[in-house]
């Protein structure tokens, strides 16, 4: 998970820093690493339940090392954003698999999934620092490389990972593999999101868009007005890792959390907090005088919605765990990954050119609002969901 953070942290201070660009070109960038997850994240969860979750996520691991090292060597626009869209795909799709494993593993207990999460958000919180520490010291060739010495770690410890998927659930026998049984198929998608009609399935999926929605916005226009704040990278490396830190800390309760009260409150209450610290970061920062504090506002904002997040993620991903079989645990993922990826794409151009024309502010502001109008009609339907117990 930590490859999501040390990329997505490096392209608007790389592209603002380095070359230049706008907010409105900074948003599209972003927007871009999640451009073919949208389309194709299904297909990806639908791979790793037909063939094994290891060794597509190999794969797509794999692809991640080969794009790291060309990121320095780009300037101009669009050749960055071919670039984003292929390394966003490969990330994308191997957090996706990582997310299988522990699907499959855990069986939908909140409690190991937690722990998960937790492990997680250490690697995302060592990560951010360094890779912001490298582009102060050294550039975008620096940081870049330090993503993709990552990547090759990542790389070799999901090689020693058993595959979780034994050979009898595989449908089609990986050595009689041809080049139409890769492609995407129209019953993989219907069969993805016929799982909507589960109501607690369309829930949580619903809520992950609104939540990680706060993250497009935590990627363009937050770097930049840290940025314009002077903020260095590696404070802004420590605000990220803020908050997979304090993330990692709720991971840890949310499956107690989980068995005490309900879920569905739950998550619109983490969600709704989350959401509001976000938008009112020019509130946050315009307290501070002085840059460092300035830095510790938004410091302890991020620890605030970091504990918040941390909370939500496993109970999502329990609840659609549980709601599902076994054997469509992968492609839950990959609808989760979609809807992810639909705020990814959509949300970050909107942010980036809202802010071109409104101003920078206001655009956290504009952004805010229409979240939060969008969970509370979430919070409506989550009067009709059935009660979700763990087994």
């Amino acid at each position: 998970m930590a490859l999501i953070d040390i990329f997505v942290l490096l392209i608007p201070i790389f592209a603002k820093d380095t070359l230049g660009m706008s907010d409105g070109q900074i948003g599209t960038l972003v927007g871009a690493r999640s451009l073919l997850s949208l389309f194709l994240s299904i297909h990806g969860g639908a791979l790793m339940d037909r063939y094994g979750t290891r060794r597509i996520t190999l794969i797509f691991t794999g692809s991640v090392i080969l794009c790291g090292p060309i990121f320095p060597l780009l300037s101009a626009f669009w050749s960055l954003f071919l670039l984003q869209v292929l390394s966003g795909f490969a990330i994308s799709l191997g957090w996706s698999g990582a997310q299988t494993l522990i699907a499959r593993i855990a069986e939908g207990d909140a409690e190991y999934i937690g722990r998960f999460s937790t492990f997680a958000r250490i690697g995302t919180t060592i990560a951010p620092i360094f890779a912001g520490f490298l582009f102060d010291l050294g550039g975008a060739w620096l940081a870049y490389g330090f993503g993709t010495l990552w990547a090759i770690i990542a790389f070799y410890t999901l090689w020693r990972v058993p595959e979780p998927n034994p050979p009898s659930e595989r449908s089609i026998r990986v050595n009689n593999l041809k080049l139409a049984d890769i492609m995407p198929k129209l019953s993989d998608y219907t069969a993805t999101f016929a799982l909507m009609a589960i109501p607690a399935v369309a829930f949580t999926a619903i809520a992950m868009l609104v939540r990680n929605s706060t993250y497009g916005v935590q990627t363009t226009i937050y770097v930049t007005y840290a940025q314009d704040a002077g903020l260095t990278a590696t404070k802004i490396g420590l605000l990220f890792a803020a908050i997979e830190l304090a993330g990692a800390i709720g991971s840890w309760y949310s499956g107690r959390i989980m068995k005490r009260f309900d879920p569905v409150r739950v998550l619109i209450l983490t969600t709704f907090v989350t959401v509001t610290l976000v938008s009112a970061t020019p509130l946050i920062g315009g307290i501070g005088t002085t840059v460092w504090s300035i830095f510790v506002l938004l410091f302890i904002g991020q620890v605030f919605r970091g504990v918040t997040q941390g909370v939500s993620q496993p109970i999502l991903f329990s609840i659609q765990a549980i709601s599902v079989t076994r054997k469509q645990q992968g492609t839950v993922v990959g609808l989760r990954q979609t809807m992810n990826r639909l705020g990814g794409v959509i949300l970050p151009p909107i942010i980036g050119f809202v802010s071109d024309y409104y101003g920078r502010e206001e655009s956290f502001f504009i952004i805010g609002a229409g979240l939060l109008i969008l969970l509370f009609g979430l919070g409506l339907y989550g009067r009709f969901v059935p009660k979700v117990t763990q087994p």
